[in-house]
């Protein structure tokens, strides 16, 4: 009979520096998963909403011309946990106020961090959680919040009836109290345009870029410094005549829309060149229409993407 002969198919060395090995996996997928954990407990991006079935709350509404100014401030008991509101706490006057508009109206939101926490802000037609932000409607992030004394502002146009609600983005502040309604109730129509008013207007607005070509698109300054972006106020039926130089190293094109992702849809014949003729470097050219109906629109870059990164201001029509 055969002595049985002990076979071993590994060393203890060999197991260590196995074990070794699964160990720091282990670790660089976690420093990974919770570096990235407000992506994983972030609302999908709204093009996937949408791909899934989801209403897109975003999409552009028959303007109303009616805008509603709301001012809220997060408030916080002094335990800082017990109750989290809008504007006052629970039983107290001006405690997170209904706000009633209707399909197409323009709802600016004035948002200020009155409390010591650290507080976010967005609409929602969910009734419950954090997701489904509809987008233009954020201030900050819970990755990025507001801090005590910190304010900023967002618009949302609600483009159907029924109950949306205003939050706090940070998980759990819904939870625990900081959730208003918004009732959204049948358009009251578009706003009709003016006759012809005989008045003329000449506006100028130069494309500028930061060096690095990207970081910061302007119209006549960059972010921060004088003439950034600015306002301009005609009347509904006033003749209006915009001169636009691009003074980038990028190409770039001009046109007024009724919202600033909307950019496939200039208004009133407003285009100045286009995405797929754009004007080049050192190049200008102008356009001329008629102020239509009363309302705030934007006048931006058609390029796609360079409103988003910063070009484009306010066009108001009284």
């Amino acid at each position: 009979m055969s002595e049985t002969e002990t076979v071993y198919r590994t060393t203890s060395a060999r197991t260590g520096k196995m074990m070794a090995i699964m160990l720091g996996i282990c670790i660089v997928g976690g420093v990974i998963f919770f570096a990235m954990w407000d992506y994983w407990i972030s609302a999908p991006p709204p093009v996937v909403e949408v791909m899934q079935g989801a209403v897109d709350h975003g999409a552009p509404a028959v303007a109303t011309g009616q805008t509603i100014t709301v001012d809220l401030n997060f408030v916080q008991s002094p335990d800082g946990f017990t109750d989290l509101a809008f504007n006052a706490l629970t039983g107290e006057p001006g405690h997170n106020p209904t706000i009633n508009a209707a399909v197409g109206d323009k709802i600016v939101f004035n948002v200020l961090n009155q409390d010591g926490g650290f507080h976010a802000f967005g609409v929602t037609a969910d009734a419950e959680g954090f997701a489904g932000i509809i987008p233009g409607s954020e201030v900050a992030s819970a990755a990025a919040p507001l801090k005590q004394g910190e304010s900023d502002t967002s618009e949302f146009i609600p483009t159907e009836e029924g109950t949306y609600y205003y939050i706090c983005t940070v998980p759990g502040h819904r939870e625990l109290g900081m959730v208003g309604e918004i009732i959204v109730g049948a358009s009251s129509g578009p706003a009709e345009a003016a006759a012809p008013t005989g008045v003329s207007h000449d506006f100028t607005v130069d494309f500028v870029e930061s060096e690095d070509g990207f970081s910061d698109l302007a119209f006549n300054a960059l972010t921060g410094e004088p003439g950034h972006n600015p306002d301009f106020v005609v009347n509904s039926g006033d003749e209006v005549t915009f001169s636009a130089s691009n003074q980038g190293k990028g190409f770039h094109a001009f046109g007024v829309v009724a919202s600033p992702d909307d950019f496939n849809n200039s208004l009133w014949g407003s285009e100045i060149a286009s995405p797929n003729a754009p004007l080049k470097p050192g190049e200008s050219g102008s356009v001329t229409f008629t102020a239509g109906a009363p309302g705030t629109y934007y006048y931006i870059c058609t390029v796609p993407g360079h409103a988003a990164l910063g070009m484009q201001g306010s066009f108001i029509v009284e």
